[in-house]
């Protein structure tokens, strides 16, 4: 018997059979990643004669959290995927509800990390320098500060909005996926769309500014699918309540009428902690 054929992440984003190899694979466990707040397991899937590498987080693993339902967060992070890939940003590795060892789960095709350096730094200027855009101050030792900055890239500018749109309580620094071909990815999207504005993240160097042309266009786009019928609402209907659906067809229609980037509302923390 001829061993699987292995195939790059890249290609496999770009490849129809991306989802189908996610759902009907078979998943073995390879190991488990320990700094992940909820159960994450490292596995390889394979299918008919293609193997990749990718994350099965069983809803048996997630941890309860007071402000979302109880097992909930595996459909989460497939409603993530569900409106990148409407948005056609590719922005969410390819993720599906599936069964596993350990039960329904969350399972993300793995996306090999390339280094970058210049997309977060620690300046210790009082400004951002040309390219960046401010975030906060942060402490970096006893008594002394540095101002944290992101990059003033057209990828995080998009990550920015669809994380407006699917009310991103948690976009840190660790989860952002810089990959080959320039692709950026973002992960960690279990706590997402609640009815009540929860966005917290470290993109918020826009805030404020008009949206890119680009950027309406896709909301314009999303607003359509996300009516009733729609193909993103009737798919997301599966996966969040009405409530969440309702608030999330509200955030689309805020962006189109401000044609701006969110500000903070100061009624929730707006820096994910820790930031990074």
């Amino acid at each position: 018997m001829s061993a699987p054929e292995r195939i790059p992440p890249r290609s496999v984003t770009t490849d129809a059979a991306a989802a189908e190899l996610l759902a009907l694979g078979e998943l073995t466990v390879r190991g488990r990643i320990r700094d992940a707040s909820n159960a994450a397991l490292y596995c390889t899937v394979t299918y008919q004669g293609r193997e990749a590498a990718c994350i099965y987080k069983p809803v048996a693993g997630e941890r309860p959290l007071w402000d979302f339902p109880d097992g909930t967060l595996a459909q989460r992070e497939v409603a993530a995927y569900e409106v990148s890939e409407a948005t056609g940003w590719g922005l969410v590795p390819p993720t599906v509800l599936r069964d596993g060892p350990y039960g329904e789960g969350m399972c993300q095709l793995w996306i090999e990390a390339v280094p970058d350096g210049e997309l977060l730094a620690l300046v210790e200027d009082e400004e951002a320098g040309p390219g960046w855009k401010p975030i906060a101050f942060a402490e970096v030792d006893e008594g002394r500060t540095a101002l944290l900055v992101h990059a003033d890239d057209e990828r995080l500018r998009r990550l920015a909005v669809l994380d407006a749109v699917i009310n991103n309580a948690d976009r840190k620094g660790g989860h952002l996926l810089p990959a080959e071909g320039e692709r950026l990815y973002g992960i960690d999207h279990g706590v997402t769309f609640h009815a009540e504005n929860k966005l917290r993240t470290l993109l918020w160097g826009w805030a404020g500014d008009p949206l890119t042309g680009e950027a309406l266009a896709v909301l314009d786009a999303l607003a359509e699918a996300l009516k009733d019928g729609g193909t993103l609402a009737t798919r997301l209907a599966e996966l969040i309540t009405p409530a969440e659906l309702e608030a999330t067809r509200a955030r689309v229609g805020a962006l189109l009428a401000s044609g701006r980037h969110p500000e903070p509302n100061g009624q929730w923390p707006a820096i994910p902690w820790p930031p990074v």
